[in-house]
């Protein structure tokens, strides 16, 4: 980290007006004898240069950690509404990959109530083992009790990293843990590497999805992220259970909270592109009344779903649970079938891993080909009736 450093006594009306005027960002003020820098500065150092010395820039050393002292890759367990989520096991998977690069145990955190079953069910993912925190007040989540119990286990076992899922439960409590741990979280990855050292490379889009940024935290612990479901793959359960369950003690100060829970009830089914096999995913370059129709016709056969990109769902055209890409929901499917998509990042970011693609697309340059495994160069309103004509011949030979 640095900073800049303004020496008070050397200021005076004089040059904290010549110093005023030197930046180019409109960063430094004087007011009633004081000169101060705002977050406009963008440390381009001018002022240091020349301002006589009024200036100073400061490069502060990191404290030094001994990255030693923290072990382990910790999957936080999500275990709600009678059910562990399915990002859970594709984390274990994933933590497996990590640890197995440093040598280190993997971990699992449960907090909630009577979850001992779910807790057994982990140990065949690659498991070591499984911290229990079961407690009636934790049946219903709320945010204190929970931040209490998964500090008191990172103090306790003190783990290098931490992968929480990206669900409506760890989006809320991965960054409250994460601030009460004094150390940074990146949310939303794609791509997780560790180092030797024990430094986890986590990798996601930023600016837009215009570039994919890695992050690193290499002096604190432990290194938080997030990750969407179906992004990892989930791994195959083991026969056989090849860890141990540890019941970790819920104290009262742990169940202080401010919140009161007066009742839960689950909300209606919705439609969730993230569970199909077969998507059809219409684009803006295929976005006719008569090619959304042949993609619904298209989905029907294939006992699919249609999706969209964000234009269409900016305009309507789709509702927003039917979009794909980073401000969507991210979907791997057997099949997905692109009618007219570009492939902008934001939207391949969340298709990419997908097992089978196709893409249909009139541009021959278009960056979806980059990423489909099969590409059909054409107009999806003549190629789509073509194919269902195929499939509805195929079904009555």
């Amino acid at each position: 980290m640095s900073k800049l450093v303004i020496n008070q006594n050397a200021v005076t009306p004089e040059n904290a007006e010549a110093i005023v005027r030197i930046c180019p960002f409109g960063a430094i003020s004087y007011a009633g004898g004081t000169l101060e820098i705002s977050s406009a500065c963008k440390m381009c150092k001018l002022c240091v240069r020349k301002s006589g010395g009024v200036i100073e820039y400061v490069e502060e050393t990191a404290a030094t950690l001994d990255k030693s002292q923290w072990r382990g890759v910790c999957v936080y367990a999500d275990c709600t509404g009678g059910r562990i989520h399915r990002v859970t096991y594709e984390l274990c998977g994933k933590a497996k990959q990590l640890a197995s690069v440093t040598g280190h145990p993997v971990y699992a955190i449960m907090i909630g109530h009577e979850v001992e079953a779910y807790a057994e069910g982990l140990l065949h993912y690659g498991v070591d083992q499984v911290f229990v925190y079961d407690h009636a007040s934790l049946r219903d989540f709320r945010i204190e009790p929970y931040t209490a119990a998964f500090c008191d286990f990172i103090e306790k076992y003190r783990p290098s990293s931490v992968l929480i899922g990206a669900t409506n439960l760890g989006r809320q409590l991965a960054p409250r843990v994460a601030a009460r741990c004094r150390t940074g979280l990146t949310a939303d990855c794609t791509v997780l590497e560790m180092k030797e050292n024990t430094d986890l490379v986590q990798i996601r889009p930023a600016f837009g999805g215009n570039i994919m940024a890695q992050i690193v935290t290499p002096n604190t612990r432990p290194q938080f992220c997030t990750v969407r479901y179906k992004i990892f793959d989930e791994p195959v359960p083991t026969e056989h259970s090849c860890g141990e369950v540890v019941h970790m003690s819920v104290t009262d100060a742990m169940l202080t909270s401010a919140i009161e829970v007066l009742e839960t009830f689950g909300k209606p089914t919705d439609v969730d592109i993230a569970e199909a096999d077969v998507i059809v995913a219409v684009g803006r370059g295929a976005c006719g009344e008569a090619v959304r129709g042949y993609a619904e016709e298209l989905a029907d056969l294939l006992g699919g779903m249609v999706a969209c990109t964000r234009p269409l769902a900016e305009n309507n055209v789709y509702p927003a649970k039917r979009q794909i890409g980073l401000s969507g929901r991210t979907v791997k499917p057997k099949l997905i079938i692109c009618l007219g998509i570009s492939g902008a990042v934001q939207f391949a970011a969340g298709m990419k891993s997908s097992d089978c693609i196709i893409a249909v697309n009139t541009d021959p340059a278009a960056p979806i080909f980059d990423i489909a495994h099969y590409c059909v160069v054409g107009d999806a309103s003549e190629i789509v009736p073509k194919i269902i004509e195929k499939i509805k011949e195929g079904r009555h030979v």
